[in-house]
């Protein structure tokens, strides 16, 4: 049983060409951020896509994610290092989804995180990045089939995300004036652990492209001054996309909000290979193609919103027109406008996937 009109294969060098604006490619590759495990846990029960596997190995998990990714048209999947403990503060609501979370859904405290002060900073328990392990990636690296690659991600690369969830964002933004020097402290210790990450990704084959996932802006602008993400997270991205660059892989960044006014650092310094996560109450996909498309790839930005909202109608027009405007020539990736979340009817997102395998 399928809910797909076309078969397609995984197929990861001609999605490498794809990233790297290669030409236009014989068919549209699927790029998401990720699924929420509840959309994964219903795929699995529709389409039985994992009663064939033994749950009690325990490699279990990972054999379940490839059956996933290939049911649904990916080329990679998504792995990060093993994970290690970086306790913030968290606060928990009930969940209204559809596919409702058990225990609900967790946010962070705005506030005041557990950093907030350098006593604070010193009695964190900080992870050594010199005792990270990579179960996952060593097995996926072993057992993944021929025609998909591995994609860094997960828990990577949060180096403006980390220092609002470590201090709370009102804390930080405070500190950006009167504790500048612990702002830097952070800073410096979150670069260390994704320094560690990065040398960690590239020692595996099948491992492609390097993902990093860093939220800098709101709806109307960066969360903090340009400036001032330039001298404490721009520079962590830039460092790890030259190391990736010096390994010959891309470096992509998903980033939500409006950061138009650092574009040109992300582009020219930090020299990032694709974008990803947009909003149409921010700027649309097929107008951001127009501006940036000949200088990085553009990926997803079907927005979750008018996913959540209009029927399977509006969305295969909605695909076809983004394809019209953004396939021919490469360097675009159909997907959402950020993740796929548990709010979202799985029809629609199967539709979304639809279409982009009837294009063309």
């Amino acid at each position: 049983m399928t809910p797909f009109s076309r078969d397609v294969r995984p197929d990861y060098e001609s999605w490498l060409r794809c990233l790297a604006r290669k030409g236009t490619p014989e068919r549209v590759h699927f790029i998401e951020l990720f699924l929420d495990p509840e959309i994964k846990d219903a795929l699995c029960a529709r389409f039985d896509l994992d009663g064939h596997l033994d749950r009690g190995k325990p490699e279990f998990s990972w054999q379940r994610e490839i059956a996933i990714q290939r049911f649904l048209g990916y080329d990679y999947v998504g792995c990060s290092v093993d994970p290690f403990p970086m306790p913030l503060k968290w606060h928990n609501v009930a969940d209204p989804s559809g596919l409702a979370r058990a225990g609900g859904r967790s946010f962070l405290d705005s506030d005041r995180g557990p950093i907030t002060n350098f006593a604070e900073f010193e009695a964190y328990p900080w992870p050594d990045p010199a005792a990270l392990t990579t179960t996952a990636l060593e097995w996926y690296d072993r057992n993944l089939p021929d025609d998909m690659c591995i994609v860094g991600i997960g828990g990577y690369a949060h180096f403006a995300e980390y220092l609002s969830w470590l201090m709370g964002y009102q804390t930080l933004c405070f500190a950006l004036y009167d504790q500048r020097d612990l702002v830097a402290a952070l800073a410096t210790r979150i670069l260390e652990l994704n320094r560690a990450m990065t040398r960690r990704f590239l020692q595996f084959p099948q491992l492609k492209v390097l993902w990093g996932s860093d939220d800098m802006g709101f709806r109307t602008g960066t969360l903090i001054s340009p400036a001032d993400l330039r001298e404490f997270v721009l520079p962590g991205h830039a460092e790890v996309a030259a190391a990736a660059h010096a390994a010959g892989r891309p470096y992509l960044l998903h980033c939500c909000g409006q950061i138009e006014a650092i574009m040109p650092d992300l582009i020219e310094i930090v020299h990032i290979d694709g974008k990803h996560s947009f909003e149409d109450t921010i700027g649309d996909v097929t107008t951001f193609k127009r501006q940036y498309g000949g200088r990085l790839a553009v990926l997803g930005g079907i927005d979750l919103d008018f996913l959540c909202r209009v029927d399977e109608s509006a969305i295969r027009n909605r695909v076809r027109k983004t394809l019209d405007a953004c396939h021919p020539g490469g360097g675009y990736c159909l997907g959402s406008g950020n993740s796929f979340a548990n709010f979202v009817p799985l029809d629609n997102y199967l539709a979304m996937l639809d279409e982009g395998r009837r294009y063309g």
